[in-house]
Protein backbone atom coordinates (compact mmCIF):
# COMPACT_ATOMS: atom_id res chain seq x y z
CA UNK A 1 0.00 0.00 0.00
CA UNK A 2 1.26 3.04 -0.81
CA UNK A 3 0.89 6.40 0.74
CA UNK A 4 -0.23 8.46 -1.79
CA UNK A 5 -2.65 6.04 -3.71
CA UNK A 6 -4.63 5.14 -0.15
CA UNK A 7 -6.10 1.38 0.61
CA UNK A 8 -7.80 -0.29 -2.67
CA UNK A 9 -10.93 -2.88 -1.89
CA UNK A 10 -8.37 -5.60 -1.23
CA UNK A 11 -6.84 -4.03 1.19
CA UNK A 12 -9.31 -2.45 3.59
CA UNK A 13 -10.80 -4.99 6.22
CA UNK A 14 -14.07 -6.65 4.84
CA UNK A 15 -16.28 -5.57 7.99
CA UNK A 16 -15.65 -2.25 6.79
CA UNK A 17 -17.21 -2.56 3.27
CA UNK A 18 -19.44 -4.85 4.59
CA UNK A 19 -20.43 -1.98 6.80
CA UNK A 20 -20.76 0.66 4.14
CA UNK A 21 -22.65 -1.96 2.19
CA UNK A 22 -25.24 -2.67 4.16
CA UNK A 23 -26.16 0.71 4.98
CA UNK A 24 -26.68 2.05 1.44
CA UNK A 25 -28.50 -0.86 0.33
CA UNK A 26 -30.55 -0.65 3.41
CA UNK A 27 -31.60 3.24 3.03
CA UNK A 28 -32.55 2.14 -0.79
CA UNK A 29 -34.27 -0.64 0.01
CA UNK A 30 -36.53 1.20 2.52
CA UNK A 31 -37.05 4.32 0.15
CA UNK A 32 -38.31 1.83 -2.66
CA UNK A 33 -41.18 -0.57 -0.28
CA UNK A 34 -42.18 2.98 0.76
CA UNK A 35 -42.64 4.47 -3.43
CA UNK A 36 -43.93 0.57 -3.70
CA UNK A 37 -46.00 0.43 -0.59
CA UNK A 38 -47.87 4.20 -1.14
CA UNK A 39 -48.21 2.57 -5.25
CA UNK A 40 -49.95 -0.43 -3.77
CA UNK A 41 -52.22 2.36 -1.64
CA UNK A 42 -52.86 4.37 -4.33
CA UNK A 43 -54.19 1.74 -6.06
CA UNK A 44 -56.63 0.15 -3.70
CA UNK A 45 -58.33 3.24 -3.53
CA UNK A 46 -58.63 3.87 -6.96
CA UNK A 47 -56.24 6.98 -7.08
CA UNK A 48 -55.36 6.26 -10.74
CA UNK A 49 -54.11 10.00 -11.33
CA UNK A 50 -51.85 10.19 -8.53
CA UNK A 51 -50.57 6.68 -9.15
CA UNK A 52 -49.56 7.74 -12.65
CA UNK A 53 -48.31 10.68 -10.96
CA UNK A 54 -45.90 8.88 -8.30
CA UNK A 55 -44.99 6.78 -12.02
CA UNK A 56 -43.39 9.78 -12.98
CA UNK A 57 -41.96 10.48 -10.27
CA UNK A 58 -40.00 7.57 -10.23
CA UNK A 59 -39.28 7.80 -13.76
CA UNK A 60 -37.41 11.14 -12.54
CA UNK A 61 -35.62 9.57 -9.94
CA UNK A 62 -34.65 6.56 -12.30
CA UNK A 63 -33.32 9.28 -14.73
CA UNK A 64 -31.45 11.31 -12.06
CA UNK A 65 -29.99 7.94 -10.66
CA UNK A 66 -28.79 6.96 -14.26
CA UNK A 67 -27.43 10.66 -14.38
CA UNK A 68 -24.93 9.63 -11.38
CA UNK A 69 -24.04 6.66 -12.71
CA UNK A 70 -22.87 8.04 -15.73
CA UNK A 71 -21.12 10.79 -14.20
CA UNK A 72 -19.77 8.95 -11.32
CA UNK A 73 -18.64 5.76 -14.22
CA UNK A 74 -17.21 8.33 -16.81
CA UNK A 75 -15.77 11.49 -14.86
CA UNK A 76 -12.72 9.82 -14.94
CA UNK A 77 -12.30 9.48 -18.67
CA UNK A 78 -13.78 13.09 -19.52
CA UNK A 79 -11.51 14.32 -16.88
CA UNK A 80 -8.19 12.84 -19.40
CA UNK A 81 -10.16 14.78 -22.13
CA UNK A 82 -7.51 17.59 -22.95
CA UNK A 83 -8.01 20.54 -25.02
CA UNK A 84 -5.58 23.53 -25.42
CA UNK A 85 -5.55 26.33 -22.99
CA UNK A 86 -6.46 28.97 -25.86
CA UNK A 87 -10.25 27.17 -25.96
CA UNK A 88 -10.70 28.37 -22.31
CA UNK A 89 -9.84 32.22 -23.18
CA UNK A 90 -13.18 33.39 -23.57
CA UNK A 91 -16.01 35.54 -21.18
CA UNK A 92 -17.63 32.34 -20.41
CA UNK A 93 -16.90 31.93 -16.90
CA UNK A 94 -19.73 32.73 -14.17
CA UNK A 95 -16.86 34.49 -11.90
CA UNK A 96 -14.85 37.25 -12.46
CA UNK A 97 -10.66 37.00 -12.96
CA UNK A 98 -10.33 38.30 -10.29
CA UNK A 99 -11.71 35.53 -8.54
CA UNK A 100 -8.88 33.41 -9.91
CA UNK A 101 -6.45 35.58 -8.65
CA UNK A 102 -5.91 33.10 -5.63
CA UNK A 103 -6.06 29.77 -8.08
CA UNK A 104 -3.69 30.75 -10.34
CA UNK A 105 -1.90 27.73 -12.58
CA UNK A 106 0.83 26.39 -10.85
CA UNK A 107 4.55 26.25 -11.75
CA UNK A 108 6.73 24.09 -12.53
CA UNK A 109 8.58 24.48 -8.30
CA UNK A 110 4.47 24.43 -7.24
CA UNK A 111 4.00 21.20 -8.71
CA UNK A 112 6.70 19.66 -7.55
CA UNK A 113 5.62 21.09 -4.06
CA UNK A 114 1.89 19.28 -4.71
CA UNK A 115 3.43 15.71 -5.34
CA UNK A 116 5.23 16.43 -2.12
CA UNK A 117 2.68 17.56 -0.52
CA UNK A 118 0.57 14.63 -1.75
CA UNK A 119 3.10 11.89 -0.90
CA UNK A 120 2.95 13.57 2.88
CA UNK A 121 -0.77 13.57 2.78
CA UNK A 122 -2.21 11.14 0.18
CA UNK A 123 -4.63 9.18 2.70
CA UNK A 124 -6.75 12.29 2.93
CA UNK A 125 -6.96 12.27 -1.05
CA UNK A 126 -9.35 10.72 -3.10
CA UNK A 127 -7.50 9.42 -6.25
CA UNK A 128 -10.00 12.22 -7.98
CA UNK A 129 -8.89 14.69 -5.47
CA UNK A 130 -4.92 13.84 -6.94
CA UNK A 131 -6.08 13.93 -10.37
CA UNK A 132 -7.39 17.52 -9.58
CA UNK A 133 -5.12 19.32 -8.41
CA UNK A 134 -2.13 17.11 -10.73
CA UNK A 135 -2.87 18.81 -14.54
CA UNK A 136 -2.00 15.45 -16.48
CA UNK A 137 -2.33 17.70 -19.68
CA UNK A 138 0.93 18.56 -21.82
CA UNK A 139 1.69 22.25 -21.96
CA UNK A 140 -0.44 24.23 -23.32
CA UNK A 141 -3.78 21.94 -22.84
CA UNK A 142 -6.26 21.43 -20.41
CA UNK A 143 -8.94 19.10 -19.17
CA UNK A 144 -11.91 19.71 -21.26
CA UNK A 145 -13.96 19.41 -17.94
CA UNK A 146 -11.82 18.59 -14.65
CA UNK A 147 -12.80 16.00 -12.10
CA UNK A 148 -13.49 18.36 -9.36
CA UNK A 149 -15.80 20.11 -11.60
CA UNK A 150 -17.88 16.67 -12.63
CA UNK A 151 -17.81 16.10 -9.25
CA UNK A 152 -19.66 19.65 -8.01
CA UNK A 153 -22.16 18.92 -11.21
CA UNK A 154 -23.20 15.74 -9.54
CA UNK A 155 -23.80 17.24 -6.37
CA UNK A 156 -25.57 19.57 -8.08
CA UNK A 157 -27.89 17.64 -10.25
CA UNK A 158 -28.42 15.44 -7.08
CA UNK A 159 -29.56 18.51 -4.83
CA UNK A 160 -32.16 19.54 -8.11
CA UNK A 161 -33.65 16.10 -8.15
CA UNK A 162 -34.52 16.01 -4.36
CA UNK A 163 -35.60 19.80 -4.56
CA UNK A 164 -37.98 19.87 -7.18
CA UNK A 165 -39.65 16.00 -6.06
CA UNK A 166 -40.36 17.95 -2.93
CA UNK A 167 -41.63 21.09 -4.34
CA UNK A 168 -44.08 18.69 -6.40
CA UNK A 169 -45.03 16.91 -3.09
CA UNK A 170 -45.52 20.33 -1.42
CA UNK A 171 -47.56 21.32 -4.03
CA UNK A 172 -49.59 18.60 -4.04
CA UNK A 173 -49.74 19.33 0.09
CA UNK A 174 -50.81 22.88 -0.48
CA UNK A 175 -53.47 22.09 -3.44
CA UNK A 176 -55.12 19.26 -1.17
CA UNK A 177 -55.33 21.48 2.04
CA UNK A 178 -56.79 24.36 -0.22
CA UNK A 179 -59.20 21.94 -1.98
CA UNK A 180 -60.58 20.20 1.55
CA UNK A 181 -60.96 23.74 3.50
CA UNK A 182 -64.18 23.69 0.84
CA UNK A 183 -65.80 20.51 2.22
CA UNK A 184 -68.03 22.03 4.42
CA UNK A 185 -69.55 23.91 1.78
CA UNK A 186 -70.51 20.89 -0.04
CA UNK A 187 -72.07 19.23 3.50
CA UNK A 188 -74.16 22.83 3.70
CA UNK A 189 -74.82 21.88 -0.18
CA UNK A 190 -76.02 18.26 1.02
CA UNK A 191 -78.37 19.25 3.75
CA UNK A 192 -80.85 20.73 1.53
CA UNK A 193 -81.59 17.91 -0.35
CA UNK A 194 -84.28 20.08 -2.34
CA UNK A 195 -82.91 23.69 -3.60
CA UNK A 196 -86.31 25.70 -5.08
CA UNK A 197 -85.65 27.64 -7.99
CA UNK A 198 -85.23 30.96 -6.44
CA UNK A 199 -82.80 30.07 -4.12
CA UNK A 200 -80.32 28.70 -7.42
CA UNK A 201 -81.21 32.17 -9.14
CA UNK A 202 -80.08 33.86 -5.73
CA UNK A 203 -77.57 31.86 -5.10
CA UNK A 204 -76.24 32.55 -8.87
CA UNK A 205 -77.13 36.41 -8.66
CA UNK A 206 -74.72 36.41 -5.59
CA UNK A 207 -72.07 35.04 -7.69
CA UNK A 208 -72.62 37.47 -10.54
CA UNK A 209 -72.93 40.61 -8.47
CA UNK A 210 -70.06 39.58 -6.40
CA UNK A 211 -67.64 39.64 -9.66
CA UNK A 212 -69.58 42.90 -10.97
CA UNK A 213 -70.21 45.18 -9.06
CA UNK A 214 -67.15 46.92 -9.02
CA UNK A 215 -67.53 49.84 -11.92
CA UNK A 216 -64.45 48.30 -13.67
CA UNK A 217 -65.42 45.19 -14.21
CA UNK A 218 -67.13 46.11 -17.13
CA UNK A 219 -64.00 47.58 -18.77
CA UNK A 220 -61.79 45.41 -21.18
CA UNK A 221 -58.78 46.71 -19.43
CA UNK A 222 -59.47 47.62 -15.83
CA UNK A 223 -61.28 44.48 -15.45
CA UNK A 224 -57.49 43.14 -15.42
CA UNK A 225 -55.75 45.64 -12.23
CA UNK A 226 -58.95 44.50 -10.48
CA UNK A 227 -58.83 40.41 -10.68
CA UNK A 228 -55.32 41.24 -10.17
CA UNK A 229 -55.82 42.90 -6.77
CA UNK A 230 -58.56 40.48 -5.97
CA UNK A 231 -55.94 37.28 -6.06
CA UNK A 232 -54.69 38.03 -2.75
CA UNK A 233 -58.03 38.55 -0.82
CA UNK A 234 -59.84 35.06 -0.58
CA UNK A 235 -59.56 33.31 -3.80
CA UNK A 236 -62.98 31.56 -4.24
CA UNK A 237 -65.69 32.52 -1.80
CA UNK A 238 -68.79 30.58 -0.57
CA UNK A 239 -70.42 32.34 -3.07
CA UNK A 240 -68.49 31.05 -5.54
CA UNK A 241 -68.32 27.77 -5.22
CA UNK A 242 -72.37 27.23 -4.76
CA UNK A 243 -72.86 29.09 -7.87
CA UNK A 244 -70.40 26.73 -9.90
CA UNK A 245 -71.49 23.52 -7.87
CA UNK A 246 -75.24 24.61 -9.08
CA UNK A 247 -73.52 25.22 -12.77
CA UNK A 248 -72.28 21.89 -13.34
CA UNK A 249 -74.59 20.16 -11.87
CA UNK A 250 -77.48 21.63 -14.52
CA UNK A 251 -75.62 21.79 -17.36
CA UNK A 252 -74.58 17.89 -16.74
CA UNK A 253 -78.05 17.00 -15.56
CA UNK A 254 -76.73 15.44 -12.28
CA UNK A 255 -78.73 15.08 -8.81
CA UNK A 256 -78.63 18.13 -6.73
CA UNK A 257 -76.81 15.16 -4.07
CA UNK A 258 -74.11 14.93 -6.35
CA UNK A 259 -70.89 15.11 -4.75
CA UNK A 260 -69.04 18.27 -6.35
CA UNK A 261 -66.11 18.41 -4.38
CA UNK A 262 -65.26 15.04 -4.64
CA UNK A 263 -65.37 15.55 -8.26
CA UNK A 264 -62.82 18.47 -7.74
CA UNK A 265 -60.08 16.31 -5.77
CA UNK A 266 -60.35 13.92 -8.32
CA UNK A 267 -59.75 16.70 -11.00
CA UNK A 268 -57.11 18.04 -8.87
CA UNK A 269 -55.22 14.50 -8.97
CA UNK A 270 -55.45 14.82 -12.66
CA UNK A 271 -54.12 18.18 -12.75
CA UNK A 272 -51.16 16.83 -10.43
CA UNK A 273 -50.28 14.17 -12.74
CA UNK A 274 -49.52 16.50 -15.56
CA UNK A 275 -47.27 19.29 -13.31
CA UNK A 276 -44.99 16.68 -11.70
CA UNK A 277 -41.97 15.30 -13.57
CA UNK A 278 -39.04 17.23 -15.59
CA UNK A 279 -39.98 17.39 -19.29
CA UNK A 280 -37.16 17.67 -22.14
CA UNK A 281 -38.28 21.62 -22.34
CA UNK A 282 -37.46 21.98 -18.54
CA UNK A 283 -33.92 20.40 -19.36
CA UNK A 284 -32.88 22.28 -21.83
CA UNK A 285 -33.91 25.00 -20.07
CA UNK A 286 -31.73 24.26 -17.00
CA UNK A 287 -29.20 24.02 -19.86
CA UNK A 288 -29.67 27.31 -20.58
CA UNK A 289 -29.64 28.86 -17.44
CA UNK A 290 -26.45 27.11 -16.85
CA UNK A 291 -24.26 28.61 -20.05
CA UNK A 292 -25.39 31.78 -19.52
CA UNK A 293 -24.58 32.12 -15.84
CA UNK A 294 -21.66 34.15 -16.85
CA UNK A 295 -19.93 37.12 -14.51
CA UNK A 296 -21.45 40.36 -14.87
CA UNK A 297 -25.13 38.98 -15.70
CA UNK A 298 -26.44 38.00 -12.55
CA UNK A 299 -28.44 35.83 -14.06
CA UNK A 300 -29.82 33.90 -11.57
CA UNK A 301 -30.67 36.69 -9.54
CA UNK A 302 -33.06 38.00 -12.55
CA UNK A 303 -35.06 35.22 -13.48
CA UNK A 304 -35.49 34.21 -9.65
CA UNK A 305 -37.91 36.76 -10.53
CA UNK A 306 -40.11 34.77 -13.15
CA UNK A 307 -41.63 32.47 -11.19
CA UNK A 308 -43.03 35.33 -8.63
CA UNK A 309 -44.49 37.43 -11.94
CA UNK A 310 -45.66 34.02 -13.81
CA UNK A 311 -47.99 32.94 -10.62
CA UNK A 312 -49.15 36.31 -10.09
CA UNK A 313 -49.95 36.26 -14.28
CA UNK A 314 -52.07 33.11 -13.59
CA UNK A 315 -53.93 34.25 -10.50
CA UNK A 316 -54.73 37.35 -12.25
CA UNK A 317 -56.29 34.96 -15.24
CA UNK A 318 -58.21 32.78 -13.15
CA UNK A 319 -59.88 35.72 -11.25
CA UNK A 320 -60.26 36.64 -14.45
CA UNK A 321 -61.71 33.71 -15.48
CA UNK A 322 -64.20 34.19 -13.05
CA UNK A 323 -65.23 37.57 -13.76
CA UNK A 324 -66.11 36.91 -17.16
CA UNK A 325 -67.98 33.89 -16.14
CA UNK A 326 -70.55 36.06 -13.89
CA UNK A 327 -70.05 39.07 -17.07
CA UNK A 328 -71.42 36.64 -19.59
CA UNK A 329 -74.15 35.34 -16.86
CA UNK A 330 -74.82 39.18 -16.73
CA UNK A 331 -75.67 39.65 -20.10
CA UNK A 332 -78.44 37.16 -20.58
CA UNK A 333 -81.94 37.04 -18.86
CA UNK A 334 -81.63 36.15 -15.77
CA UNK A 335 -85.16 35.26 -15.72
CA UNK A 336 -84.42 32.43 -18.32
CA UNK A 337 -83.00 30.36 -15.58
CA UNK A 338 -79.61 30.34 -17.54
CA UNK A 339 -77.05 28.72 -15.86
CA UNK A 340 -73.06 29.12 -15.41
CA UNK A 341 -71.25 27.39 -17.87
CA UNK A 342 -68.15 27.27 -18.32
CA UNK A 343 -65.86 26.69 -20.81
CA UNK A 344 -62.28 26.40 -22.29
CA UNK A 345 -62.81 29.37 -24.39
CA UNK A 346 -62.04 31.71 -21.16
CA UNK A 347 -59.13 30.66 -21.08
CA UNK A 348 -55.71 31.68 -22.87
CA UNK A 349 -56.07 30.22 -26.93
CA UNK A 350 -58.59 28.05 -25.30
CA UNK A 351 -55.97 26.10 -23.84
CA UNK A 352 -56.47 25.38 -19.63
CA UNK A 353 -53.62 23.36 -20.00
CA UNK A 354 -51.56 26.08 -20.82
CA UNK A 355 -51.86 26.92 -17.11
CA UNK A 356 -51.04 23.66 -15.83
CA UNK A 357 -47.88 24.02 -18.16
CA UNK A 358 -46.61 27.25 -16.63
CA UNK A 359 -47.50 26.07 -12.96
CA UNK A 360 -45.24 23.28 -13.86
CA UNK A 361 -42.33 25.91 -15.24
CA UNK A 362 -42.76 27.32 -11.80
CA UNK A 363 -42.43 24.64 -9.99
CA UNK A 364 -39.39 23.60 -11.64
CA UNK A 365 -38.26 26.83 -11.45
CA UNK A 366 -38.28 27.51 -7.91
CA UNK A 367 -36.60 23.96 -7.10
CA UNK A 368 -33.43 24.92 -9.63
CA UNK A 369 -33.32 28.37 -7.86
CA UNK A 370 -33.23 26.59 -4.56
CA UNK A 371 -30.69 23.55 -5.88
CA UNK A 372 -28.61 26.25 -7.27
CA UNK A 373 -28.54 28.40 -3.68
CA UNK A 374 -27.85 24.97 -1.54
CA UNK A 375 -25.42 24.06 -4.02
CA UNK A 376 -23.27 27.18 -3.61
CA UNK A 377 -24.11 27.13 -0.17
Amino acid sequence: WKMGEGRSLAETPTWSVATVTTVLVGICFIVERSIHHFGEWLLRTKRKPLLAALTKIKEELMLLGLISLLLAQSARWISNICVKSSVYNSKFYPCSAHDFDSQKKPTQNDTSISRNYIAHYGSHFSHGRQLAILNHCSKGHEPFVSFETLEQLHRFLFILGVTHVLYCCLTMLLALIKIYSWRPWEIEAHSRLIVPENVVMRRQSTFVIHHTAHPWSKNGVLVWVLCFVRQFSRSVTKADYRALRLGFITNHRLRLTYDFHSYMVRTMEDEFRDIVGISWPLWGYAVVCVLFNLHGLNFYFWISFIPAILILFVGTKLQHVMAKLALDNAATDAAAGTQLKPHDELFWFGKPQLLLWLIQFISFQNAFEMAAFLWSW
